[in-house]
């Protein structure tokens, strides 16, 4: 067993349910009740919402396999370089767009899922 993927797993399915719960009522409920937006950019971006929603479900998923299967590494390798990614995306935007992360925290929650898929890879 893979103790660095298991972690990874685990604070991805955590990040998952953040996403979902918390994020859906902060962010995709209001989107949703938006009446300046038109059906498109609406409907577009919670399109958007739940392609991320099953992004993070299945790097949860593939961590856990490689966490339990030492010969699937690969999975654990692929959702650690989506969880760099998001990082990176994560910390760079709000600077970009003149947010603060106070507003834009989610890069964040990606930084320790990159770290112990680093660790579960090595």
């Amino acid at each position: 067993m893979n103790s660095f993927f298991l972690v990874a797993a685990a604070l991805s399915a955590g990040t998952c349910l953040i996403h979902t719960f918390l994020g859906g009522r902060e962010i995709a409920v209001p989107l949703l009740n938006a009446t300046g937006l038109g059906p498109v950019p609406k409907y577009v971006s919670y399109y958007c919402w739940h392609i991320a929603t099953i992004a993070l479900a299945a790097m949860a998923i593939m961590f856990a396999v490689a966490a339990a299967y030492p010969q699937s590494w690969e999975l654990g390798w692929t959702a650690t370089g989506l969880a760099v990614s998001f990082c990176l995306l994560g910390v760079a935007l709000p600077p970009l767009k003149k947010q603060s992360y106070k507003a834009m925290p989610q890069g964040w929650l990606f930084l320790p899922i990159a770290c112990f898929g680093i660790a579960g890879g090595v």
